[in-house]
């Protein structure tokens, strides 16, 4: 550490990952406040340490703390903002008038904004400007932090001893954060890496067949690196923790939320009665919209995430997508 006070922690957002976060910090000794929208999940904390609805099974550490006012949360040395992507803005806003100057706060969520095409710390540049920024971004299921399985992530900030400051801070035996000073990198790699992973899951919906799926991930993360790249991410960072590695953890595992809506949509389903059921966001959705958006402006080549949101809009079917994948010209790999 620096110098830095960083002792009290607080978590703005009781879904799963807030609280598998919140169970980071208190490993790592620090004093936690979470905060959650719904009374019921701040009364499950504090009376039951638990939070069933949306990390069932796990059991808290009683010092985790809960509160459904966002001025008592504000009041910690550091906040880990892990609100769903399109709601940033308005979590933000509430929250503005309880933060301090230089106070940090961590970007937890993973998205495009989809009604500006902003990343997430240029919403919170937006919303509070001046606000000291980092962004924590990798692979990481909130199940498997939880449960105190190793996991390793980056936090990315422009200032290096903050960077450090937070890394020491959140490190819990099993919790690594590796700190880089390429915030724009960092959130590229955690947002776009929920479209491909859905397209990973129509592959396996379709039993396209492990060899289809290995090709649609290193095809993806082209696409990744080319969109990354264009819009000034530094490729080292795309090949890190929070680019390849978290694309490579999200495209493999059920446990994604991205990849079972496209398990659900190879296998017939539709985007509304796979979301309709579900409590928790499906980021990928959203940013797919965003992404292609942007893609288009700038003249970035996308065919993967193209298909993905014409997939997921409606605007084609899955095998009409996927025909128009295998129909494309052929070229160089490197392009």
């Amino acid at each position: 550490m620096t110098g830095r006070q960083l002792q009290t922690i607080g978590i703005v957002g009781g879904g799963a990952w807030g609280t598998a976060l919140a169970t980071v910090a208190r490993r790592a000794g620090r004093d936690v406040l979470l905060w959650a929208h719904e009374p019921e999940t701040v009364a499950a904390i504090n009376q039951g340490h638990a939070n069933p609805t949306y990390l069932p099974g796990v059991d808290l550490d009683p010092a985790i703390e809960a509160t459904s006012q966002l001025s008592e949360v504000a009041t910690c040395d550091a906040l880990l903002i892990v609100s769903p992507a399109q709601h940033l803005r308005g979590i933000l806003g509430a929250l503005q008038p309880y933060t301090r100057s230089g106070q940090p706060l961590i970007l937890c969520c993973k998205g495009i904004e989809q009604s500006t095409g902003l990343l997430m710390s240029q919403v919170a540049a937006d919303v509070m400007p001046g606000a000291t920024i980092a962004v924590l971004s990798g692979p990481s299921f909130a199940a498997e932090v939880a449960r105190e399985l190793p996991v390793a992530v980056t936090l990315a900030t422009g200032a290096e001893d903050l960077g450090r400051d937070l890394s020491h801070a959140l490190r819990a035996p099993a919790f690594r954060c590796y700190w880089s000073g390429d915030v724009l990198g960092a959130e590229i790699g955690g947002a776009v890496k929920n479209v491909y992973a859905i397209a990973s899951g129509i592959v396996v919906g379709k039993e396209l067949g492990s060899s289809a799926q290995a090709g649609l991930i290193t095809r993806s993360f082209a696409e990744m690196a080319r969109f990354g790249v264009a819009m000034g991410a530094a490729l080292e960072t795309l090949i890190g923790l929070s680019g390849l590695g978290d694309l490579v953890l999200t495209c493999g595992s059920e446990q994604s939320r991205n990849m079972s809506l496209g398990i659900a949509l190879g296998r017939g389903a539709t985007t509304a009665e796979v979301l309709s059921g579900r409590l928790s966001v499906t980021e990928g959705v959203a940013t797919a919209q965003a992404m292609v958006e942007i893609a288009r402006a700038r003249g970035i080549e996308l065919p993967i995430a193209e298909a993905v949101h014409a997939i997921v809009s409606g605007e084609m079917g899955v095998d009409a997508a996927i025909g128009a994948l295998l129909s494309r010209p052929l070229r160089p790999e490197t392009e």
